[in-house]
């Protein structure tokens, strides 16, 4: 591994590190000054702070599948694990982290809970709509999935994503 690729992953590690603390920091202020108490309006109609233990995943589907959603996040974080160290060191590629990490952030965060207390705890919620409660570690894979589904669909090549394929250079010659 040459050092711009091990520079370019220890930034990774530590953009991590920080996805997770802020994660998990928020999840400690809510459980901390949240659980058993009213809802807090931060804008009335529209946006408000209410705790909830999820044990499923969004939306609450599956509720008490713990093993289950332990299982996928491990194997999620495995193939982005497996992603990062292929990818090239190429400036192009620096966006592909960014949104792998995020996804790692989100589902290491979300993975903490399940781990320390069997659920998941979210606090944001837009009541003006109606929508499920949710954290900041469903914040970072939201946001990362819509990156790269912009990214795979108008960023990057099938050729700039060869580094994937499990064939080896002199099988894609003779093809």
């Amino acid at each position: 591994m040459n050092k711009k690729k091990i520079i370019l992953l220890s930034l990774d590690v530590l953009f991590l590190a920080i996805l997770i603390v802020i994660d998990q920091v928020t999840k400690f202020f809510a459980v901390q000054h949240l659980k058993g108490s009213a809802p807090f309006e931060i804008w009335e109609g529209v946006f408000e702070l209410k705790y909830l233990e999820n044990r499923g995943a969004a939306f609450g589907m599956l509720q008490n599948q713990k093993v289950f959603f332990i299982f996928i996040a491990s194997v999620i974080l495995m193939v982005i694990a497996y992603v990062l160290v292929k990818a090239p060191t190429q400036n192009k590629y620096v966006k592909l982290h960014f949104a792998l990490v995020l996804v790692a952030g989100g589902a290491i965060g979300n993975m903490i809970d399940r781990l320390r207390f069997d659920y998941v705890v979210d606090f944001l919620y837009f009541s003006l709509i109606n929508f499920p409660i949710f954290n900041v570690a469903d914040i970072y894979v939201t946001l990362a999935s819509i990156f790269l589904v912009i990214l795979l669909l108008f960023v990057y090549k099938e050729s700039d994503l060869e580094f994937l394929s499990f064939r080896t250079k002199k099988f894609r010659e003779v093809k």
